[in-house]
């Protein structure tokens, strides 16, 4: 039997013609044994690369037209035609077709929000949560907004506590000195419907260290004085 090959530290070097010849036919025979599960398992692959090629290939294909359509509404949206744009009109589209019919598409998504502020202003606040938490961006104003948002809808429906958790959570987003001192004053609000006088006062107080230069701090200062008399019984 020939010796071992060994580095300077004692440790067996593998690396021989005789090693590698060894480990290449324990390759093969694993390879034989599980012949079936692994090639399986590379068609599975291969499988789901090309489905995603070609859900790739869809959704870019739809992108183009899922835009256009979503031009043609903005403007009935943009002049508060609320009903037109949620429905469409004059043969074109509506938010809401295009929000379901191009799902996957920027478009898409972008259409869940306009059409989740439509139906806000309707009164019609569960269908509006339900496009505005379809949505989502990485633009910090519109993620933020779209929070705010839901938290309006809850506020309207005398739902405090949801409202303080959307209001949390826009307020808390990439904080900025322009919308988040409005956020958190709609936070201090829904502080106070929920019989919370102590975080609403906190809240407000935020607002005026925070944001010293906001245009809130005035009311700020002129809600959380009228809590003082609250804030601790």
């Amino acid at each position: 039997m020939s010796k071992k090959n060994t580095d300077e530290s004692g440790f067996e070097i593998i690396e021989t013609p005789e090693a590698l010849a060894g480990q290449i036919n324990k390759a093969e025979v694993f390879f034989l044994k599980n012949r079936k599960v692994l090639l399986g398992i590379g068609g599975a692959i291969v499988l789901a690369v090309v489905a995603f090629a070609g859900y790739r290939f869809y959704i870019d294909s739809q992108e183009g037209t899922a835009q256009n359509a979503l031009s043609s509404v903005v403007y009935d949206f943009e002049a508060d035609s609320l009903q037109k744009a949620l429905n469409g009109s004059g043969g074109n589209e509506g938010l809401l077709s295009i929000a379901d019919s191009y799902k996957g598409t920027d478009a898409s998504n972008l259409a869940n929000f306009y059409a989740g502020v439509a139906l806000l202003k309707q009164g019609k606040f569960d269908e509006a949560i339900s496009h505005l938490e379809s949505f989502s961006s990485s633009d910090l104003l519109l993620h933020a907004r779209a929070q705010s948002l839901i938290g309006d809808a809850y506020l309207e429906k005398n739902q405090a506590a949801e409202a303080i958790s959307y209001y949390k959570k826009a307020s808390d987003y990439e904080k900025n000195e322009f919308f988040t001192p409005v956020y958190l004053m709609k936070l201090a609000l829904a502080q106070e419907k929920a019989n919370q006088p102590a975080d609403a006062s906190s809240t407000y107080k935020r607002v005026i260290d925070e944001f010293p230069l906001s245009s809130e701090v005035v009311n700020a200062k002129k809600y959380m004085g009228l809590l003082e008399g609250q804030v601790g019984k």
